[in-house]
Formats: structure tokens, sequence, C-alpha cells
């Protein structure tokens, strides 16, 4: 085996390898896979600009072992890593020997120097052909190499990010467009407005009534549930019995998307015509605002009245009830009340007709009359004979004519004052048919008391129903479109574009960010 020859450095020489031939081995002949002999004897003079610290040195031997390069010596790799062109001193090299970790000392073969600083020990490196000396031109070749590599690449991200947007948003788009432009079948909507509104008598409501009684809010429940009414399934079955809602979009003219197949089930014909038709309340003006849509303007329009017409006799059933009930309770109290006067007026004329007597209260008048004239002619009756008999001879013919007047004056006053307390055989007595009409009398002045309330009763029942009635107006009436009111193609087509290039960001930056992940 060959021996390296070992270099010392002379502060004052300038460090100039010397040039110093190896020994051979007597009678040895290198092997083919012998190391290779050491490069000093075959290196030029390397002229140093300055003397290399020990620590320089150091780092230059590190260099030339990282490049497989051996060497014998400190100042033999400083003058091979300079004759293959690498600088050992340079900043850029020295920092690339930094380890990570230390790592023993590594030591040559052939008993390298003791004063090697320890280094990492290494896999060993494959080795390279060492690097010739690099002029201006190759380095600017090999900068355009690789712009030229950075730019193809670029362009290559460029076209698949153009191949991916038209083919996930370009492509979506121009269908929906062609849809929107040629396919759609043109729809006309019909728009129209309508008010619930209360009676004018519900304006002199008192308390929170008649403050919000011109507002929008006096009818927001009933203007709620007409909406609701409106958009049910009952409507939806009341509009198909009259004027076939679900025929006319199952017509072979719409396209595909928008028609009804033929035999299509409830729920089916229901989401379509909640899609066609739209209703919205606004409650600060309290006005019910409805968008009918259908194939042709005509078909629009009668939509529109038929479901007004419905809103309107809903709007009568939401108070009918309540109208019937208060109605019914006051005409029942008054029919009543009407029967029970009629009955106590019969039994009056009843007890009329019995007795005989139509008034009580002038028959017993006229007999407290016929008893005082009565009397008033036997006090006269009895003062004559008193006058008679007050003479010596009286004339006895007159006495006896007066003293006959006397007495039948005393039997009919008797009989009288009888017949005010005494009943005859058939007769009652006018005591007693006076206090039968009197009782009948009373019962009817009663009855004809509650009457007149249950009239009043009837009269305010009848107000409080108007008060409950609601009317429907219509200020804005529906009218048919001339022009189709649907798809808006443009808007259509803009929004389309919108959503697949927002649904392709998401979905990129998620695959972009499971990458990541899984990359890391």
């Amino acid at each position: 085996m060959p021996r390296a020859v070992k270099f010392r450095i002379r502060a004052d020489a300038g460090f100039h390898p010397r040039e110093t031939s190896a020994p051979a081995v007597d009678g040895a002949a290198p092997s083919a896979d012998a190391a290779p002999a050491p490069v000093a004897n075959t290196l030029p003079d390397a002229t140093f600009d300055s003397v290399p610290t020990g620590r320089q040195l150091r780092m230059a031997r590190r260099i030339a072992q990282k490049h497989g390069i051996k060497v014998s010596s400190d100042q033999e790799a400083v003058a091979a890593l300079r004759s293959r062109g690498i600088d050992p001193f340079e900043r850029a090299n020295m920092l690339q020997l930094i380890p990570g970790r230390k790592m023993p000392a590594r030591r040559d073969d052939a008993g390298g120097d003791d004063q090697v600083p320890a280094v990492r020990r290494q896999a060993p490196v494959p080795a390279q052909p060492a690097p010739g000396a690099i002029d201006a031109a190759t380095r600017a070749s090999e900068i355009v190499r690789i712009q030229r590599d950075i730019a193809r690449r670029r362009r290559r991200r460029l076209v698949l990010l153009t191949v991916r947007l038209a083919f996930f948003v370009g492509l979506p788009t121009i269908l929906a467009g062609i849809y929107y432009y040629t396919i759609a079948t043109p729809m006309y909507a019909t728009k129209s407005e309508f008010i619930i509104q209360q009676a004018d008598g519900a304006a002199g409501a008192g308390g929170l009534g008649g403050l919000f009684s011109g507002t929008g809010l006096a009818t927001q429940q009933d203007s709620i549930s007409v909406q609701s009414y409106l958009l049910s399934r009952d409507a939806l079955a009341r509009l198909d019995a009259d004027l076939g809602f679900t025929e006319e979009f199952s017509a072979e003219g719409i396209d595909p998307l928008q028609r009804l197949e033929p035999g299509a089930t409830d729920q089916a014909a229901y989401k379509l015509y909640q899609r066609m038709v739209n209703i919205g309340y606004d409650p600060t003006e309290g006005v019910v605002k409805m968008e009918v849509v259908a194939p042709e303007p005509a078909v629009s329009e009668a939509f529109s009245k038929a479901l007004i017409g419905y809103a309107e006799e809903q709007v009568d059933q939401l108070t009918a009830r309540l109208r019937t009930d208060q109605m019914a309770g006051a005409e029942d109290s008054f029919a009543a009340a009407e029967v029970r006067m009629q009955e106590a007026q019969g039994r009056v004329v009843a007890l009329q007709e019995q007795l005989g007597v139509v008034s009580a209260e002038a028959e017993l008048s006229n007999s407290y009359a016929q008893i005082g004239a009565i009397e008033t002619e036997l006090r006269a009756e009895r003062l004559r004979l008193d006058q008679l008999l007050a003479n010596r001879r009286p004339n006895e013919t007159r006495v006896q004519v007066a003293r006959s007047n006397i007495a039948r004056l005393e039997d009919e006053l008797a009989r009288l004052r009888s017949g005010l307390t005494e009943s005859a055989t058939d007769d009652a007595s006018l005591a007693r048919v006076t206090a039968e009409l009197q009782v009948a009398q009373g019962d009817l002045v009663t009855r004809r008391l509650l009457l007149q309330q249950a009239a009043q009763q009837l009269e305010l029942a009848r107000i409080e129903a108007n008060r409950q009635v609601r009317y429907l107006s219509t200020p804005v009436p529906p009218i048919a479109p001339d022009e189709p009111t649907y798809p808006r193609a443009f808007e259509n087509t803009v929004l389309a574009f919108l959503i697949f290039a927002g649904l392709y960001l998401m979905v990129s930056l998620t695959a972009a960010i499971l990458r990541e992940q899984v990359s890391g």
C-alpha cells in the first residue's frame, strides 16, 4: 500500500504544499480494489490570499470527506477542493457541515492525522463525478433551462386548472344556459293584492280594539289564516276540480322539468302547486300579495280569480259561526219572551170572557158609584120621612111612600154591597174577578217588559254580528300578462355559474387541505 506524506504548515511560507512523491512499496503492486492514491503529489500549487486558521482547515477536510475525496492532510484537502472548483472557505459550504447531532471521530484506514476533530459517522456516499469549473455560459444556460422548466410546470398547472374549471363550472353553466334560453317553457305570472277589512261598526269599539281598528294588526290573524288556507291541499283540490290545475301542467308542450307526469301522486301535484302559487303577507300594511304562475296568461288569470274567490269564502266563514251563535241566542230569547207574553195575554182575555168583565177597575168604580148614588138618595128619603113625621098630623100616605122608598133603597144598597164580596151561584164576586184580572194583567205587563228587553238584546246581537263581519277588498285585481314572466334566463344562468363555482371552490379547498394533512 502506498503511504501518504504529511505536510506541515509554516506561517512564513505562505502555505505552499510541497511536491513530494509517495514512496512505493517494494515488490507490491496495487490491487484493483485498493484505495486510490492520494492526490497530493498530482495537485498543482495552490496559492492562498491569507493564511487559513486551524478551524478553516478542519472544515475544508470535512468538505473533502463529504465529496468523497481521499486526502491525507488539511492542506491537501484545500488544494483538492479548489482544483475541482469548490471554495472550501465559502460560507455556504461551511453551513452544510453543521451536524444535527454529534458523532464519533472518523479516521482513515491508513492511520490519518490524530489532530482531525471528531465528525459525525455517516453512511457511505456513492462516489459522484467531480464537477468541473462552471463558466458563465454554462451557468446562464442552466438558469434558462430551470426557468423554462418552471414555466412549463406553470403552463401545465394552468392548463389542468382551465380544464377542471371548464368541466366542473363552465360545462354545467352552459347546459343551464341552454336549458333556460331554448328548452324551458315560458310561464306567465299574474299578480294581485287583496286586503281583509272589518265592518265600519267595529271602529266604534273601545279599548285596544278601537286603537288598532284602522291598522293591519286588527285583521292580522284573519290574513294569516287566509294565506294558510290558499296554500293548503284543500285549495289545490278545489282549484283542480274547478279549473283542472293538474291537467294544465300535464300538457305535452311543457318541458320535462316543469311538466307534471300523467297519473302523478297528490304529493307531486302539491309540490308543483307550492312552486306555482306564491302568497306573502305584509304585516305592516295588512296586504296579502299573491302570484300565480301558469303556462298561459288566461289560465293564470283564471287561477288567480278562483283563489281570490276561495279567500273571500274563507273570510266569510271565519266569523260565520260566531255571528250565528250570537244571533241564535238572541233570537231564541226573543221568541220565548214573545210566546210567554202571548200566553199571559190569552189568560187575561179568558178571564174577561169567563167573568164577563172587561176591566175589573171599571166594574169596581161603577159599583162604588151606584152605591154612592143610592146612599145619597136613601139619605134624602130619610130626611123627607123625618120631615113628615115632624108634623102633628102627618100624611099617612106620604109617610108610607117614604118608608117604602127607604126600604127599597136599603135593599138595593145591600144587594150592591153584597155583590162586591159575595159570589152568586154562577158568577164570581167582583173582588175575586178584580184580583184574578189584576194578577193576569200584572203577568202580562211583566211579559211585555221581558219581551222588550229580548228585543233590545236581539238588536245588540245584530249590531255585534255586523261588527264581526269581514270584507275582502281587491286593490290590485288580477290581470293577465302579455309577456312571459319566467324563466329569467340571464339571472338564472348567472346564479347557476355562481353556484357551480362555489361548489368547485369548496371541493378544491377541502381536497387541498386533506392533501396537505396527508403529506404532512
